[in-house]
């Protein structure tokens, strides 16, 4: 066992983000976060990486509760962009590098050449396809122990997600976790383990992929269609 939130609540102001949540997330699988927007995945995200707090509930890494030394071994990549406006690529894996212990700079490089970035790019120029690719190698270049990337394929063309997902791949180890949250529930569905489903700031289903589609026989895709349609 790796992450476990039990019954968490998020409240901001008069909204619940997410209410009663439970989930444990364990070493060697890929998960899938999903649901619509404003259901609640990138809200327990930044509750799991220890940026905000739940209004009710507790959520562990390895038994001890989020925070400091968690942070050291759990990745998170958001929606938003965090980049200066100053800095150009280069700068961004420099900036990487004096925040995070298990940084690998010779992986980012080796990243940007997969993702076709050159160190010199401004990141005030990037398209928003080349600044997700950029948050992506950033995110894997770390030697984490959990990965949250949260809507990783926003942006990109059909060509550069068989890249990114084969990169997801090459990072998702016995001895890691990894967390997606995506709206294209096609194309995660080829390579995840679980499968989450958030409506309305609470757990829907949850299982492994392969029984929930047996129980159902149904796709994931059809699932989700069932959910939330």
């Amino acid at each position: 066992m790796m992450l476990e939130s039990k019954n968490i609540m998020k409240k901001y102001m008069m909204t619940t983000a997410i209410e009663d949540m439970s989930l444990t997330i364990e070493s060697g699988m890929i998960y899938a976060l999903l649901g619509p927007n404003g259901s609640g995945k990138t809200t327990f995200m930044k509750i799991a990486a220890g940026l905000t707090k739940p209004s009710k509930g507790s959520i562990t890494y390895n038994g001890i509760p989020v925070g400091i030394q968690s942070k050291k071994e759990i990745a998170y990549m958001p929606t938003e962009p965090f980049f200066y406006s100053y800095m150009n690529v280069a700068d961004v894996g420099k900036y990487y590098n004096d925040f995070f212990e298990d940084f690998d700079i010779e992986r980012y490089n080796s990243l940007l050449e997969r993702m076709e970035l050159t160190p010199k790019l401004k990141t005030k120029t990037l398209s928003s396809g080349m600044a997700a690719k950029l948050k992506i190698a950033a995110t894997l270049a770390r030697d984490a122990k959990i990965y949250m990337l949260d809507e990783p394929l926003n942006g990109i063309d059909v060509i550069a997600r068989d890249r990114i997902i084969t990169t997801i791949l090459e990072n998702a180890k016995n001895d890691k976790a990894m967390i997606i949250s995506s709206h294209l529930v096609d194309e995660l569905e080829k390579i995840i383990d679980y499968a989450i489903f958030i409506k309305t700031g609470r757990v829907e289903l949850v299982g492994n992929v392969e029984e929930i589609r047996e129980a159902r026989n149904q796709s994931i895709v059809e699932v989700y269609k069932t959910i939330y349609a």
